[in-house]
């Protein structure tokens, strides 16, 4: 019960920074900054690396709907999507990372980190999809819409592919990630 207290808290404060991150970017500004620098992407992977594929999720949902409900951004027609992208990228990153094992291998971090954007923007592509065509909502932009994201986020994919890595070695070495995670307690399995 102490893990699980303890995995709520360290959501919530990576929801609030996954909240704040795109705000500081658009204060920037740099017209267009959170589709260009994707600066939410950022604590919704690490909070797959902590806590797991599930909180991963989680985090992945949450995080853009209260920014929306708190922020206007993304805005409602947006907001769909990136949910369902954020929540592939939390929880591919803890699946790949903890579940699948490939924090035991030598580029395990970056496997995983990649693999998890590929994830979530396949099941953006999706989502645009179905929207597109099953749902009438020519607006969603369909598989082009993925598409199209990944040239304008290819800054903040490069600012991912430099920073977080390292956060997550920093981490494990620190201990935080084994915090989490122990083997055996039935929280790194999905």
């Amino acid at each position: 019960m102490k893990n699980t207290t303890r995995k709520i808290t360290y959501g919530a404060l990576i929801i609030a920074c996954a909240v704040v991150l795109p705000q500081l970017f658009h204060l920037s500004g740099i017209p267009n900054s959170g589709a260009v620098f994707l600066p939410m992407h950022i604590p919704v992977l690490l909070g797959g690396f902590i806590l797991g594929p599930l909180f991963g999720a989680l985090i992945g949902v949450l995080s853009p709907l209260i920014s929306s409900l708190l922020t206007a951004m993304p805005a409602p027609a947006r907001l769909p999507f990136m949910m369902i992208e954020l929540a592939g990228y939390g929880f591919f990153a803890g699946l790949m990372y903890h579940t699948l094992g490939f924090s035991r291998k030598k580029l395990g971090t970056y496997i995983s980190l990649i693999s998890a954007m590929l994830f979530g923007r396949v099941l953006y592509s999706l989502a645009a999809f179905v929207a597109g065509t099953w749902l009438n909502m020519e607006k969603a932009g369909g598989i082009m819409a993925g598409v199209n994201a990944t040239v304008t986020g290819f800054a903040g994919i490069v600012i991912q592919l430099m920073f977080i890595p390292p956060l997550v070695y920093a981490l494990r070495r620190a201990g935080m990630l084994d915090v989490f995670l122990r083997r055996g307690d039935g929280n790194d399995r999905i």
